[in-house]
């Protein structure tokens, strides 16, 4: 049956409509967005309610792979330097060697238990060693969970670097299973080569976008976006077509930008975060779209005892053995063990052995997409409790901040944010010079019962003053809260 583009553009816009429905009503209770977009789109799929029949394996990896390269750049935007400094080393082990330990051991245990080659079986483990970050988050921001010892930056640097590790592994296993006269001896060089020049384009795009974005001058705003885009897929298709890896140039040229100051910064960052969940939730359907339920039926089983194996074995172990030389207690081990949810990433690796034609591809991939959903149901739904029961969770107090939706030419360093001065607070009847606030920050404005004062050295504080503060940064925020009366974490 032949489908006109209305009637594709027709599915689409009710796809994407339920899936956000579903997940604005199911996700109250726990239930990770990730697994009701899948939901929905194996609903819609040729054994589902909606007949859609979709088996082409190409559309979802390229889809995937813009996805992703989307996703990561999206992530990269967010991620602060100052969060992410202290425990830079610990993130980037468990990204390279974690994901490596993972991957070897659970492709031995698959060995192991079943007839896989022992090729066949490192593959899996590849496909399925890297974690998804945005099921994890999106439900410990609903519940409003703090986690104590900086495991959200770590978790969050994890999960955003490590899809290049799993994505060298998976590339490398499948040329080797096709290639019979190459040498798992290539490998190495290959990575050494990929990773170095993935590390060295991701610095120098960079830099070259913040510095393209400030100086180019277009007349149109709504330009922007689509000078960064153009810029984001040139880094990850340029970066691939020399032989590096593309998906770590990405992330590090979104995390070296983020951290940069250029125009227009806050309106770029949200359309990443918007288009990113438009590529998510496309990503998503598509790929439940593209699995058969009827077929994962045989390898329930087996599937289900690698992903035990994954989540109770592999995962720990390789989180213990990374995190062994950095200082971090066993509850905070255990909780990054948990926080080993596998996404859609793993479902888009699976298709690269199924369009190289890998004689067990098909069952590579059911078992990786029930191991995708045994993960995200067992672990995804349980982050909460996991983190109360090791007393890692800790109620998020945030610096009394409300940002102003403003557009600074240059010097986006500074943020303008607003803060009342409470009954009681130490500040009240005491004037700006002798509060000696830092040297970072300049209160620009006072909102005073409804009438605005221009402020001086000599201007006394009152209960209940709105103060319009200029800062350079959250630790000078920070302090102008404690000098406040805020209690600041």
């Amino acid at each position: 049956m032949a489908f006109t583009i209305e009637d594709i553009l027709l599915g689409i816009s009710i796809l994407l409509f339920l899936s956000i429905l579903i997940s604005k009503s199911l996700g109250r209770f726990g239930i990770p967005a990730l697994i009701l977009f899948l939901g929905v789109g194996m609903l819609a799929g040729s054994e589902g309610v909606g007949g859609i029949h979709f088996d082409d394996a190409r559309s979802a990896q390229s889809l995937g792979t813009v996805a992703l390269t989307i996703i990561l750049f999206s992530g990269g935007l967010d991620t602060r330097w100052e969060s992410t400094k202290p425990i830079l080393w610990r993130g980037v082990v468990l990204a390279t060697a974690g994901v490596f330990i993972t991957a070897i051991l659970l492709g031995l245990f698959v060995y192991w238990v079943t007839d896989f080659t022992i090729l066949e079986s490192l593959l899996l483990g590849s496909i399925v060693s890297s974690t998804d970050a945005a099921a994890v988050f999106s439900i410990l921001r609903y519940k409003n969970i703090g986690l104590k010892h900086n495991l959200r930056p770590t978790l969050e640097l994890e999960s955003g670097s490590n899809d290049p590790m799993a994505y060298f592994l998976t590339v490398s296993f499948t040329f080797l299973i096709t290639n019979e006269d190459a040498s798992i001896w290539q490998l190495i060089p290959m990575f050494f080569m990929q990773m170095s020049l993935g590390a060295v384009m991701g610095i120098a795009m960079g830099h070259l976008m913040a510095w393209v974005i400030n100086k180019i001058k277009l007349e149109q705003e709504g330009l922007y976006p689509a000078l960064t885009l153009a810029m984001v897929v040139f880094t990850y298709a340029f970066t691939s077509e020399i032989n590096g890896n593309g998906f770590l140039a990405v992330y590090i040229s979104a995390v070296i930008l983020g951290n940069r100051n250029f125009i227009h910064k806050r309106s770029l960052t949200r359309f990443y975060d918007g288009v990113a969940w438009l590529m998510q939730i496309l990503m998503f359907l598509t790929l439940g779209l593209l699995v058969f339920p009827s077929h994962m039926i045989p390898v329930i089983g087996i599937g289900l005892l690698i992903s035990l194996f994954l989540i109770f074995v592999a995962r720990p172990i390789s989180v213990f053995l990374s995190m062994a030389f950095f200082r971090s207690t066993l509850a905070d081990k255990l909780y990054v063990s948990w926080v080993g949810l596998r996404g859609a990433v793993p479902i888009v690796f699976a298709t690269y052995p199924l369009l190289a034609g890998v004689q067990k591809s098909d069952m590579i991939f059911n078992i990786v997409f029930f191991i995708v959903l045994t993960s995200v149901m067992l672990q995804g739904t349980t982050l909460a409790p996991v983190a109360k029961w090791l007393k890692l969770n800790q109620r998020e107090r945030r610096l009394k901040k409300h940002q102003f939706d403003l557009e600074m030419e240059y010097d986006l360093k500074n943020e303008l944010t607003e803060i009342m001065v409470p009954e009681g607070s130490p500040a009240i009847g005491k004037s700006l010079v002798e509060l000696h606030f830092p040297k970072g920050s300049l209160i620009v404005l006072i909102n005073r019962k409804g009438k605005f004062l221009t402020p001086n050295g000599a201007t006394v504080l009152e209960p209940l003053d709105i103060l319009y503060v200029m800062t350079d940064n959250d630790q000078e925020l920070a302090k102008v809260n404690e000098m406040l009366g805020y209690e600041v974490a």
